[in-house]
């Protein structure tokens, strides 16, 4: 019995230690396996797989988006987008850095300490997002650039859409122009889908509107190699393009308004009376908004810097000259509804006024005679308007000025606009400590003394007579839409006021503007044209401080002292399209230097033959 107990037991334990060396076998047959296999991983393939896990890897590249088209009212493009060669570098895959960036200075001739600094304004950009080194480089550098991209590791070419102006020089100051978003900017969060190297609007349309014409960017999922070269795309996010602006600008018109002004110094705005639609805007002398594009050379800022004509001064909105016998009109307005005069009242115009122990001279050295408010107006009477001014006082002209819209901002949708100034007593006293004299209410009567305003301000108030009194807010963009052509907004017109003035005196008021120009008197009778009544009124605003009245020969001045030319108008009289404001520096006679340009755009607005004119095509990108 207990020999068969002991076989049981002896048996047991044969076939314990029998499964434990199976196990230990198998165990040993998979570690020799697993050792081999990273033997031959590590030994074998480990080069080639080092190489691979370094030169791969997964990055996001993000993809520009297209900034919204610009139009004119006729669906004329203004302002279209480009492809441009952008020249970027990734610091983590050009490292040495300093090396890299110094054989590509050569190859490209582009100063070294240009393309570092650039880097720098990077500041903490990750090490493997893009760098901006120059925007829009010219073919000769890509060309030279792709023939030695093996050398240039880390150096990439993009393709992004950059700006591109049509027509150079035309409607600069309207249009605008972009500059490259700054630091402080980036982070004040205001520009979200705005990245370091990127442009933005900085001045005109482009800057008032940056928010629709900006767009979204896109993404792509790119697997690279060690030279960030892309190996394969994995993913794709696609941009969305900015909004597309139509805006109420003829550009037409605006052609002629700017070669009017070619050689000349001023302003030209023209207005539609019924809604407030800027129809043309030109400020000369004017920039070419194309050498913005991917930062303007120190030598052309130099040369805009150094114009002393201004160009980069929008002269129709930031221009405050004394509106001169512009001004009569308003002074008109006060006189007929604080019924100082009528319009049967008549003045004697010997050609002087008598004020104090002091003369007041008319232009006219030998008077006008006996006239009423309309006569006066036509023939731009000062002596009238001195005594009419004088009835009226400073501060009730200053209510009527400030209730015509002058002396305050217009409202346009463009930075940077002037209010002007109106005068008054306490002005004044505020300003100079001092009383105000009655000689300088005589001044400002006619549109002289303290008295600015900007052509802007005077084509509104223009405007505003031709409709009956409504002031409308000047509206420049009447449209957006996305890139498919879906609306996104419309901007409505907008009335900010009207002249403080009845029917009555407005008809007064309109009688005497069209006898300006259709009166056998009128001061600018010389831009009569057939078939059409034009009401308009001249003025001659003087440039340096002079007594009110006192004679100066302009012709021996010289040309910075000569006074500035100015008319205002609308057509077609009995019904108005278009109001219009002219301001020539220096052009010393409105009805010489003013009014043509006027009724230059007058004849272009209504169809009418015109005189050739040096009309800009559209040039390619």
């Amino acid at each position: 019995m207990n020999s068969m107990h002991e076989l049981n037991k002896n048996a047991d334990r044969d076939w314990i230690k029998q499964r434990i060396m199976t196990a230990t076998l198998c165990f040993l047959v998979v570690f020799i396996l697993l050792f081999l296999r990273l033997v031959y991983l590590q030994l074998i393939k480990g080069e080639e797989f080092r190489r691979l896990s370094e030169t791969n890897c997964v990055r996001l590249k993000s993809v520009k988006q297209s900034r919204g088209l610009i139009y004119d009212r006729n669906k004329k493009l203004l302002v279209d987008n480009r492809p441009a060669f952008d020249l970027v570098i990734v610091l983590e895959d050009a490292a040495p850095v300093p090396d890299t960036v110094s054989l590509l200075s050569s190859l490209i001739h582009e100063p070294y300490a240009d393309l570092m600094d650039n880097i720098q304004k990077a500041g903490n950009t990750a090490s493997y997002k893009p760098v901006t080194l120059k925007k829009d480089i010219s073919r000769d550098q890509l060309a030279v650039v792709e023939a030695h991209k093996f050398d240039l590791s880390g150096i990439h070419i993009e393709i992004e859409p950059t700006r591109y102006y049509i027509y150079p020089k035309i409607a600069s100051h309207l249009l605008g122009y972009l500059g490259e978003v700054n630091r402080k900017e980036l982070e004040s969060g205001q520009y979200p889908h705005v990245k370091s190297g990127d442009s933005i609007g900085r001045y005109g349309v482009e800057k008032s509107f940056e928010p629709f014409l900006q767009g979204r960017r896109g993404g792509r999922q790119v697997e690279v190699d060690v030279n960030g070269r892309v190996v394969k795309v994995l993913k794709t996010v696609a941009p969305v393009s900015g909004n597309d602006l139509y805006l109420t600008l003829d550009l037409s018109l605006q052609q002629v308004a700017e070669d009017m002004l070619t050689d000349k110094e001023g302003a030209v705005v023209a207005i539609d009376p019924s809604n407030g639609d800027v129809l043309a805007m030109a400020s000369s002398p004017a920039f070419d908004q194309n050498d913005f594009i991917g930062g303007i050379s120190t030598e052309k800022w130099r040369l805009l810097m150094d114009n002393p004509g201004h160009p980069m001064t929008n002269k129709a909105i930031q221009g405050e000259y004394p509106p001169a016998s512009t001004y009569k009109t308003l002074t008109a307005i006060a006189a007929l509804e604080e019924k100082a005069v009528d319009r049967h009242t008549t003045t004697f115009c010997p050609g002087y006024y008598v004020f104090g122990n002091r003369r007041y001279h008319c232009w006219s050295r030998y008077g006008h005679g006996k006239l009423s408010v309309e006569a006066a107006i036509a023939q731009s009477c000062d002596v009238f308007f001195y005594q009419a001014g004088e009835k009226v006082g400073v501060d009730a002209l200053a209510q009527y000025a400030r209730g015509c819209g002058l002396g305050r901002p217009t409202g346009i949708a463009l930075a940077h606009e002037r209010p002007g100034l109106i005068p008054t007593s306490s002005w004044k006293r505020r300003r100079f400590q001092e009383a105000w004299q009655a000689g300088e209410t005589l001044s400002i009567s006619i549109g002289q003394g303290f008295n600015l305003t900007t052509p802007l301000q005077m084509a509104v108030f223009t405007a505003a007579i031709a409709n009956g009194g409504t002031l409308y807010r000047p509206r420049i963009v009447k449209n957006i839409t996305d890139s498919k052509g879906n609306m996104v907004k419309t901007i409505e017109p907008e009335i900010t006021g009207g002249i403080p003035a009845g029917k009555e005196t407005l008809d007064i008021v309109k009688k005497g503007l069209l006898d300006v120009v259709q009166g056998d008197r009128g001061t600018a009778r010389g831009i009569r044209i057939k078939g059409i009544e034009i009401a308009g009124k001249t003025g001659t605003a003087q440039v340096f401080s002079r007594k009110t009245g006192e004679k100066f020969d302009n012709e021996n001045l010289e040309k910075k002292f000569q006074d500035h030319a100015w008319f205002v108008c609308y057509a077609p009289a009995q019904n108005p399209v278009i109001a219009i404001s002219v301001i020539i520096e220096h052009g010393e006679h409105g009805s010489s230097a003013a009014a043509p340009v006027a009724g230059a755009l007058v004849k272009k607005y209504l169809g009418l033959p015109e005189p050739e004119t040096k009309k800009q095509t559209p040039k390619e990108g």
